[in-house]
């Protein structure tokens, strides 16, 4: 969202090119964020905002909406007016068949030209294509993305990587050594239990 709304990449590129200060970026304070879906990372995510000034909106099913008013948090008065109002949108939805595909291009093409859709969540939430077309028609005007349709995404021609408008990431979102460290220190405790005989965290333990 910073990187976006800054133009970081595009700064940088110009700076190591040998130019000074590349176009004009855009302030988060006073601007809206919209929150889609509030759970464990949502919730945080409307924190972030809170602290960058922003005003802070949710939609989410409705026990998550529940959730949101009694944390303090302005809740959209439809999902239209949701897309419509945001100046900035942030994908938090778990993607299960009920939400595959689930913000389509008319949702996209309701979003200001100003607009930033940020999805660090599944590309699949977004139907087919819609994000590509969306942006090349300027509804949302910029986009930042750490998902894609297909991964590992290795072809530099991907109409994704080519637009001038969109910053994109290579799934990066949960890459760091310490979650790495954590990860790890799971799958490690896990293996040694088995081999202990006592296994743990078990979905199906009636197979043993």
């Amino acid at each position: 969202m910073l990187a976006a709304a800054r133009q970081i990449p595009k700064q940088m590129a110009a700076l190591k090119a040998g130019r000074w200060q590349l176009g004009v970026g855009q302030t988060l304070r006073g601007k809206t964020l919209g929150v889609y879906g509030y759970g464990r990372i949502g919730s945080v995510v409307a924190g972030y905002g809170m602290a960058f000034g922003m005003d802070v909106l949710v939609w989410a099913r409705e026990a998550s909406l529940t959730s949101a008013r009694a944390d303090g948090y302005a809740v959209a008065r439809n999902r239209d007016a949701f897309f419509e109002e945001c100046d900035v949108l942030s994908l938090h939805l778990r993607l299960v068949e009920a939400t595959r595909g689930m913000v389509t291009a008319a949702d996209l093409a309701r979003m200001k030209p100003t607009a930033l859709l940020v999805n660090t969540s599944r590309a699949a939430l977004i139907e087919p294509d819609a994000l590509v077309d969306a942006l090349r028609a300027g509804r949302p005007g910029f986009g930042a993305v750490d998902v894609y349709e297909h991964e590992p995404l290795t072809d530099p021609d991907d109409p994704l990587l080519r637009l001038d408008n969109v910053v994109c990431t290579p799934h990066i979102g949960y890459v760091t050594r310490e979650e790495y460290e954590l990860q790890f220190s799971d799958v490690f405790d896990q293996v040694i239990a088995y081999a202990a005989s006592r296994p743990i965290n078990v979905v199906n333990p009636d197979v043993l």
